[in-house]
């Protein structure tokens, strides 16, 4: 078959395994969607939540394209506003986090290409 629908709120929440919910949601479904070439996550933060690291990739370009809520993306040393309909592009070897504003955020990234494992490198407490 040569496509793979699945409605990407229905994938598992892998926040509650890294003890990160109920303040992150974070659904991963590159798995699910069976994709060789792109990975697709959705993120949800609580009203002003931080991600609890920052992290880079070896070769993943990434994409954030805010669905609902604002925030801020801190990039190395440079931060930046988002807000809804947002799409901000973040080279491999950028580190990244976000963090939620009033509202909470709601967020989906892409990400490609993928490799055979995981490429991130996670820094904890990186924005501090």
């Amino acid at each position: 078959m040569g496509y793979t629908l699945r409605n990407v709120k229905e994938v598992d929440d892998s926040a509650p395994a890294f003890g990160m919910s109920p303040d992150v949601e974070a659904r991963f479904a590159r798995k699910a969607l069976e994709s060789q070439q792109v990975a697709l996550s959705y993120q949800r933060l609580q009203r002003n939540v931080r991600m609890p690291f920052g992290h880079t990739h070896a070769t993943q370009e990434e994409i954030y394209v805010v669905v609902a809520g604002s925030g801020r993306a801190k990039l190395d040393d440079d931060v930046v506003e988002l807000q809804r309909w947002d799409a901000l592009r973040v080279d491999p070897a950028t580190m990244r986090a976000i963090e939620a504003g009033e509202d909470g955020i709601e967020f989906l990234a892409l990400g490609g290409p993928i490799g055979d494992g995981n490429d991130a490198e996670m820094v904890s407490d990186w924005w501090s």
